[in-house]
């Protein structure tokens, strides 16, 4: 993940961090910070121990987050089913925990159920099967197959929570809405049971890092707990010991969920850019998270704040910022490219608590962060929101140029020497075209299991090996009338192994291939394997379309890579989009009332005006009025209205 300046809430972070670092060198007893609001309903301690004391032995650092189930706006999310999904084989979609933060949108995450631990080596994406019962919003993902690993915490619809010890034989799951399962209970009514497993077997039970999540007596507060483990400032912890923090913390039931290198709890920060709470060993050790299969997510909405309710409605080249003010303020917006900022609009001294701002001249299909700022008109203070990220996306309908099932032209031969990704290049020779997906297997068996179609069989292999070669081409062809700027390329691929994909000569992405600079040629290798060893798993990303597409012919060219020598396999089908900038304005559509003009429009980005001419002089109408619907007074005479940015 790229650094990222603090955000408010993570400066306050990092200062609890130091003071509690402080505190330890003093205090021999554990010590826990006080309770900090992150969000609406969600709030984090921090604990930590400098030497053995009390039910301590282990050096520790611990995180914790304590969920208000009686909030209204707590939802929650254990991980759902993967699309293609089959019961006991293919249930979820593995990923990191920050990961899984951005792609749902949730405010906070941690691990969850257990799963087979080889499958955090292979790459996210990878279907995966969690150990016990997992239900997710309302369906069960995961049943309960056997004794082992069958302790359930249990959710209805109205987030009212339950707790079975021992899910075997399977309880009733009737009214369950949401449910995670791990191996054991650690505490049981309020009392810690976690030193019976000192006499059990297992590297379970050794010293490791932890995830835990337990209940309040009253059921009223769901605690997540991350004890870091494996590093010098905290060497991990015994089950015991896990029962003893949550005891501490005011959990009245705990159970030990999956642990290790797979203990991670994340946050998702105003910009949506994920940051992880807690130090997980597997992250000290590689500098990369695990992929899990199985997480526990929580949405909740921002803390009450003078500035509330921020809302960005971006269109091709504007914007329309709106917010609310608990006390009458000013309106302003610093907004720019980069977390720098560097423009902002003129201050709007109309003391209001409802605030609108049109930005103007942006570039199309770019992300721009921005914070809103209001003076209150009583306190005289300056009062800025969190910083936060919209992207201008406001494009015409995306026309698919080349479908999943698209024809390419194909060779195994080395032309990596050759021009092969001008447009210039003559592959009248190459065999084909032929339809994707494109495959080729030497051991029986279909190499795209559940996809279809299932397209080509490329016929040339290796027959000095008996295996597919290392490395095949692809070529294909599109036309496009014209190109805007900002238009944006959407691609998604299945792709067995590796790939590099050109666009007009020049080179659009890598996947699974050594990065740029790293040359490429025809004995490289993909340096990982998707889903499990087969093209069962999109590739999906977005592009920009400047200086890559043109007006007239365009040929994209793909080169496809094997993981190594040996496999037996090669598969490769893409599809390619294009969505254009939308430069017309948004139609008016005016709904007479009893003696008022209601004024709606669809889209964000543009400032209502009014004239008594259709020629002008126009003005803005009164607030300004910035979203759709307005209403005005019905009036004597004529009154023409536009849409302007």
């Amino acid at each position: 993940m790229k650094p990222f300046p603090f955000t408010p809430i993570q400066s306050a972070l990092a200062l609890t961090l130091l003071a509690l670092v402080g505190a330890t060198r003093a205090v021999a007893a554990p010590y826990l910070t006080p309770w900090q609001p992150l969000f609406k309903g969600i709030d984090l301690a921090r604990g930590t121990n400098s030497v053995a004391a009390g039910d301590f032995q282990n050096r520790m650092v611990m995180s914790v987050l304590r969920i208000d189930l009686n909030d209204p706006d707590i939802r929650l999310l254990p991980s759902p089913r993967i699309t293609n999904y089959v019961s006991g084989l293919r249930e979820v979609s593995g990923m990191t925990v920050s990961r899984f933060v951005q792609t749902q949108g949730c405010q906070v995450a941690v691990n969850a159920n257990f799963f087979d631990p080889q499958d955090y080596y292979l790459p996210e994406g990878t279907p995966m099967t969690p150990y016990g019962l997992l239900i997710s919003r309302g369906e069960v993902v995961s049943a309960q197959a056997d004794a082992s690993r069958a302790a359930s915490l249990r959710f209805d619809a109205s987030n009212h929570a339950s707790i079975v010890y021992t899910n075997w034989p399977p309880v009733s799951s009737a009214g369950v809405y949401n449910a995670v399962t791990g191996d054991y209970p650690l505490v049981i009514r309020g009392v810690n049971i976690g030193r019976q497993y000192l006499s059990e077997p297992g590297f379970i039970h050794q010293t490791n890092p932890r995830t835990a999540i337990g209940l309040s007596a009253d059921r009223r507060f769901l605690f997540l707990m991350a004890i870091d483990g494996r590093q010098p400032q905290s060497t991990g912890a015994l089950d015991y010991e896990t029962g003893a923090w949550m005891l501490l913390v005011g959990a009245a039931d705990a159970v030990n969920m999956d642990g290790g290198g797979s203990t991670t709890m994340s946050m998702l920060s105003s910009t949506g850019v994920p940051v992880r709470i807690n130090n997980p060993s597997a992250v000290a050790d590689s500098g990369r998270e695990r992929t899990v299969g199985s997480h526990f997510g929580v949405f909740a909405k921002p803390l009450v704040d003078f500035i509330n309710d921020v809302t960005a409605v971006p269109d091709d080249i504007s914007a329309t910022i709106t917010w609310s003010t608990t006390d009458p303020a000013t309106s302003r917006v610093e907004y720019g490219p980069t977390e720098s900022l560097g423009f902002t609009t003129p201050q709007a001294n109309a003391n209001t608590t409802r605030h609108a701002v049109l930005l103007r001249g942006l570039t199309p299909g770019t992300p721009y962060y921005f914070r809103t700022l209001s003076v209150g008109t009583a306190d005289g203070i300056t009062h800025a929101s969190t910083l936060r990220v919209l992207t201008t996306t406001n494009y015409a309908a995306p026309v698919t140029v080349i479908p999943i099932d698209g024809s390419w032209r194909y060779t195994a031969s080395n032309v990596s020497a050759q021009p092969w990704t001008a447009n210039s290049f003559s592959d009248s020779s190459w065999s084909g075209p032929g339809t994707g997906l494109l495959w080729v297997k030497t051991t029986p068996g279909n190499p795209t299991t559940g996809v279809d179609p299932l397209g080509t069989r490329i016929t040339p292999f290796n027959s000095a090996t008996g295996y597919p070669y290392i490395t095949y081409y692809f070529r294909s062809r599109f036309t496009l009338p014209s190109v805007s700027p900002g238009t944006s390329i959407h691609l998604v691929g299945r792709i067995d192994d590796g790939a590099v994909i050109y666009l007009n000569g020049s080179e659009l992405t890598r996947i699974r291939m050594d990065a740029p600079p790293a040359p490429i040629s025809n004995t490289t290798f993909a340096t990982v394997y998707p889903c499990a060893g087969d093209a069962t798993c999109d590739d999906e990303f977005d592009l920009s379309g400047d200086g890559f597409l043109k007006a007239g012919e365009n040929v994209v060219a793909v080169e496809v890579h094997n993981y190594n020598a040996r496999s037996a396999d090669i598969t490769f089908g893409l599809a390619l989009s294009v969505a254009q900038p939308a430069s017309n304005a948004p139609a008016l559509r005016l709904v007479p009332g009893d003696g008022v003009i209601r004024i709606e429009w669809d889209r964000g980005g543009f400032a209502l005006q009014e004239a008594t001419s259709p020629v002008g002089p126009w003005k803005d109408v009164a607030g300004p009025a910035l979203t759709s619907p307005v209403v005005q007074p019905a009036g004597d005479g004529i009154r023409y209205f536009r849409l302007a940015r």
